[in-house]
């Protein structure tokens, strides 16, 4: 029996498919549940759009020429329908969130990597930018992410 043999079968550094499979499936675990906080984000990003339209078409509501149509743009967003979107576009290593506004223009919002969940600041249409925003993965920062993210990306500046 050859001594090299030995060593590899008892090092316990030595990864077996059962090991390989297991960390496999933790792996995709993880990748699923930032799959899950970014379509939170997204959410949350549209909410705070129309919490945002609602409070600029109410400082109109008492103007007697246009008070019908702000009426009517705050009952449609109150309702939920809104004239932009988030969506999320899914890359080789990122889940790229996309804004699309009201005459379906679409630009970069954020990146955030799929195996780790660092959420990057849009540095152009196909790149994040340099340094690590926030992180889907803890807890705290996730939570304060979906409460205080703005749909303009303000959120997204160094802070």
């Amino acid at each position: 029996m050859c001594p090299y043999n030995s060593l590899i079968r008892n090092n316990p550094m030595t990864t077996t498919f059962a090991n390989y499979a297991a960390q496999q499936e933790a792996r995709n675990n993880i990748q699923n549940a930032i799959l899950g906080h970014t379509f939170a984000l997204c959410e949350a990003l549209r909410h705070n759009y129309i919490e945002y339209s609602i409070r600029g078409h109410q400082k109109f509501v008492d103007d007697a020429d246009t008070h019908d149509y702000h009426k009517q743009q705050i009952e449609k967003l109150k309702q939920g329908i809104s004239p932009v979107d988030f969506i999320v576009e899914t890359g080789r290593k990122y889940h790229k969130i996309i804004f699309i506004d009201g005459c379906g223009q679409r630009s970069s919002h954020a990146f955030i990597d799929k195996k780790t969940g660092q959420v990057y600041k849009s540095a152009s249409w196909k790149a994040p930018a340099k340094g690590v925003r926030y992180d889907l993965r803890l807890i705290k920062q996730r939570e304060w992410l979906l409460q205080h993210a703005d749909w303009s990306g303000q959120y997204l500046y160094a802070r």
